[in-house]
């Protein structure tokens, strides 16, 4: 009994050993491959807002009367919301601190708040942009203002966890396309 088990082991040993080469390769990490379709835009009118821009085709807007809007992007359980307000002589420094102050307010979450200022003299648009990196609840924001009628922000939120990692490829994708909103952005007249 004891000679048969000594040489199953000796069999299973020298079955062990040659089947290994000479070349012992580890496994490769893991990477999260998230591939989105190239952006085409097409330009959002008669929505009856004083405003018009360009949006992803992919994008679906839920628009409503008081010009707030939601763009989303159902492949990614993305949102971008949009809100408008009217400038009068005395809100346009309320509403430029708010603008700045919701980016500011992820500060506990985020790594780095990083601001870009915009300036479309032609179109009559100036603002800025926001980028917020780390697990923050939204990480990108924009308002954008003629300074006499109206004032645009707009966030972006997905539903779910904040794994700033992991969703990087869809934040960077909806930013993109946050950056051709405000770069197209034109004021009805």
């Amino acid at each position: 009994m004891y000679q048969r088990l000594l040489i199953a082991i000796l069999f299973f040993a020298v079955l062990l050993l040659s089947s290994c080469n000479d070349e012992t390769l580890p496994k490769p990490g893991a990477q999260l491959a998230l591939q989105y379709p190239e952006a085409t835009y097409d330009t959002l009118v008669d929505n009856g807002c004083p405003f018009s821009f360009e949006v992803n085709e992919l994008a679906r807007v839920l628009a409503k009367r008081d010009c707030s809007m939601k763009i989303e992007y159902p492949g990614m359980d993305a949102t971008v919301y949009l809100n408008y307000a009217q400038v009068t002589s005395d809100n346009l420094t309320k509403l430029l601190m708010d603008g700045q102050r919701l980016s500011y307010t992820h500060n506990k979450m985020a790594d780095v708040i990083a601001d870009y200022p915009f300036l479309n003299k032609e179109k009559r648009t100036s603002g800025m942009m926001y980028e917020v990196e780390g697990n923050a609840a939204s990480n990108a924001q924009f308002y954008v203002t003629d300074s006499t009628s109206h004032f645009l922000t707009a966030s972006l939120y997905f539903y779910s966890k904040p794994n700033y990692d992991s969703i990087y490829p869809a934040i960077d994708y909806v930013k993109k396309d946050m950056v051709k909103m405000l770069e197209s952005l034109e004021w009805k007249k």
